[in-house]
């Protein structure tokens, strides 16, 4: 179950990229809680990225320019929750 206040990053996280939605959804619901309100703000600037360029991000094709943003996106690969 997702809590009330998720709700709006948890539909954010589902994307057209199945691949994606694999890595993001199963982050968000169980270790969104645990991130600093900075990261927080990060991971929901990182939904504003098209699909592809964030699925690069995450298959380390390219990589963030603020470091805090690549502590982020290591933070997502290397979780490894299921839907």
């Amino acid at each position: 179950m997702i809590p009330a206040d998720l709700k709006h990053i948890y539909w954010r996280s589902r994307r057209g990229l199945t691949e994606l939605e694999l890595k993001l959804v199963p982050f968000v619901r169980d270790c969104f809680h645990d991130l600093s309100s900075a990261e927080q703000a990060l991971y929901e600037q990182l939904l504003d990225w098209e699909d592809v360029d964030l699925y690069d991000l995450l298959q380390g094709r390219i990589t963030a320019q603020d470091p805090m943003a690549a502590k982020l996106v290591e933070k997502i690969i290397a979780y490894d929750g299921i839907l």
